[in-house]
């Protein structure tokens, strides 16, 4: 999952660069021409996946009961999975104070700088998708080891830390390396979530409805904010806006701190007799049954 995600991150900055080159070079209007091209190229990697690479069953985290496959939990699993609501929610107020920050530093930045304030977002854009890249792969490497609520926190805490030091300075320099602290934030939390959700649906069959269900409370947190950070703004400046994002992901990081359990489960290998040999190819096969007599 941390590579996936690092990949995400990596093809964010190609595509940013792409883009802006084209820009350059030809116009503004070519840039969107584009969005074709690379469609057709997910679209030839996506076929070139192979169908029987996929196990339907284990991808939306069916657990198999003595080579039957069970029937998968109903719907209500995302009402009474106690951490689910709790991580949805605090997914919801992560966003709810991480999306308006980016569009207000640009604003801050194309007043200060009406000339370069496009270069600017798009630098800022750019190099906390770097940053992220990094983090992904870190994130993969240590979820299994330290776990995963504490990774959470360092995601969640640095967001209300980036969100008041926007308000210490107008320094475009500041501003812009305030921003990067970003990387650190999204990119814990692209790369984990998937993991969490895998942890609380196992067995369930429910897997994707959880990532929709959380991606949804993640939009309704996002497509609020900006209302919310532009009135504020209107009224009674930047500076609030920022302060109004701190506590809410101070909330969120709170909630976590007290309401989410840690979701990494310590699972040893079944122990097998002397007779079988140990499966290695569990991905691909469903392994045979055992005689217990």
């Amino acid at each position: 999952m941390g590579r996936n995600s690092a990949f995400d991150h990596a093809g964010n900055v190609a595509i940013a660069v792409a883009a802006g080159g084209v820009g350059w070079a030809l116009s503004q209007r070519a840039v969107f021409l584009l969005v074709p091209v690379f469609a057709v190229l997910a679209a030839l990697a996506m076929l070139s996946i192979p169908a029987s690479a996929i196990d339907h069953e284990r991808a939306r985290g069916a657990q198999p009961n003595d080579g039957a496959q069970e029937k998968p939990s109903g719907f209500s699993v995302l009402i009474t999975c106690r951490p689910l609501v709790v991580y949805a929610g605090c997914a919801m107020l992560f966003h709810f104070a991480n999306a308006p920050l980016l569009p207000l530093v640009g604003q801050k930045l194309a007043l200060a700088h009406p000339a370069w304030g496009t270069a600017m977002m798009s630098s800022c854009i750019i190099a906390a998708q770097i940053i992220m890249l990094p983090i992904a792969l870190w994130v993969g490497w240590t979820a299994d080891t330290w776990g995963r609520k504490p990774i959470l926190l360092i995601g969640f805490g640095i967001l209300p830390i980036r969100a008041a030091l926007y308000t210490l300075s107008e320094d475009s320099t500041w501003l812009v390396g305030v921003q990067l602290l970003d990387g650190v934030g999204a990119g814990i939390f692209g790369a984990i979530t998937p993991l969490v959700l895998a942890d609380l649906m196992r067995g369930t069959g429910r897997y994707n409805v959880a990532q929709g269900a959380v991606a949804m409370m993640q939009g309704i947190g996002a497509s609020t904010s900006g209302l919310v950070a532009g009135l504020i703004v209107d009224h009674f400046g930047y500076s609030a806006a920022f302060l109004e994002a701190a506590v809410a992901a101070g909330i969120a990081f709170g909630a976590l701190v007290i309401l989410m359990p840690e979701t990494r489960a310590s699972r040893k290998p079944p122990l097998l007799p002397a007779s079988v040999p140990e499966r290695t190819d569990v991905a691909t096969e469903k392994a045979p049954a055992m005689r217990t007599d």
